[in-house]
């Protein structure tokens, strides 16, 4: 059961209840602690949401359970956990790995794979439930945030998206030219009908995205990238749209033999909502996306 300790100021609501809301506890997790097994204490003392507080009560929450969904299989396979603390993990998810389970992949996605986590632990799946915070497309690699329990999920949530600065390496088709080795893509995305496909529409929602070329061989550059708004697939359309569609990424215009879109998540960072502490995260690229850009520099002759 995990327990948060707070401390009462000056100027903190002076009823219990009102505390925890502007502590970023939500509502439901309020009346989840008080109907399903959790405790609310003040001073070391058990108290409901209507008890006065005063400046300097020492504040212990004690979250309920959460319903475990009968549905939700564990997957031991994998997992490769870049950072943990006592609210979140942080992923380092592989290609080809689906971030929550769908009708089409019930059996193994990151969700799947944390519980497993979770159990070898010995962590009582009441206590505990997975929820993904930044999330990935399923042939795009690299770090995803989870919060650990429903809490987690809602501090989280109350930072915001613009909260969250998530960078990414692609390896594209084409060659930039010197005036435009950096920019910004400011171009409006839709879906195409009923299908999974988006593209560059003035009906659209606006979609905003930062490059920077870090190096070019003939016929290929790898790019880092910067999402300022979240669309579907928006980095794969902004990059075709301009004329550099990713290796891998058939969906857009690619004819090539790499597997899957050459696209890796390597940097993320956020504010604990927790602790307050600035996190920044890095990683290298995958060995196939590694793999990829040593081939075109040994058919380029560097």
């Amino acid at each position: 059961m995990q327990v948060y300790k707070m401390i009462v100021a000056k100027n903190d609501p002076g009823q219990l209840s009102h505390f925890l809301l502007k502590k970023g506890f939500s509502r439901r997790a309020v009346n989840n602690c008080k109907n399903h097994g959790g405790m609310m204490l003040v001073n070391h003392h058990r108290r409901n949401g209507s008890y006065r507080l005063k400046e300097g009560d020492v504040v212990h929450f004690l979250m309920g359970q959460e319903p475990v969904n009968p549905w939700l299989k564990v997957s031991r396979r994998p997992l490769d956990i870049v950072e943990e603390t006592a609210d979140y993990l942080v992923i380092n998810k592989p290609a080809g790995l689906l971030s929550i389970p769908s009708g089409f992949h019930a059996e193994d996605a990151v969700i799947n794979r944390v519980l497993a986590y979770f159990e070898k632990q010995g962590v009582n799946p009441a206590y505990v439930k997975p929820h993904i915070v930044t999330r990935l497309d399923q042939d795009t690699s690299g770090l995803v945030l989870l919060g650990k329990n429903a809490i987690a999920h809602d501090r989280f949530s109350k930072l915001g998206k613009d909260a969250f600065i998530k960078k990414y390496h692609a390896i594209v088709h084409g060659n930039f030219a010197e005036g435009d080795l950096s920019g910004l893509i400011d171009k409006p995305l839709a879906r195409v009908g009923d299908t999974v496909k988006r593209e560059v529409n003035p009906k659209g929602q606006r979609a905003l995205t930062e490059y920077r070329v870090l190096n070019q061989v003939p016929g290929a550059s790898l790019v880092e990238l910067r999402l300022l708004t979240g669309r579907t697939h928006q980095i794969r359309i902004h990059m075709a749209s301009i004329g550099h569609v990713l290796y891998g990424d058939d969906l857009y215009g690619a004819r090539d033999a790499f597997a899957r879109q050459a696209l890796n998540c390597f940097y993320l960072a956020f504010p604990n909502p927790f602790s307050g502490e600035e996190r920044e995260i890095e990683i290298p690229d995958p060995g196939d996306m590694q793999g990829l850009w040593r081939q075109l520099k040994q058919e380029a002759g560097k």
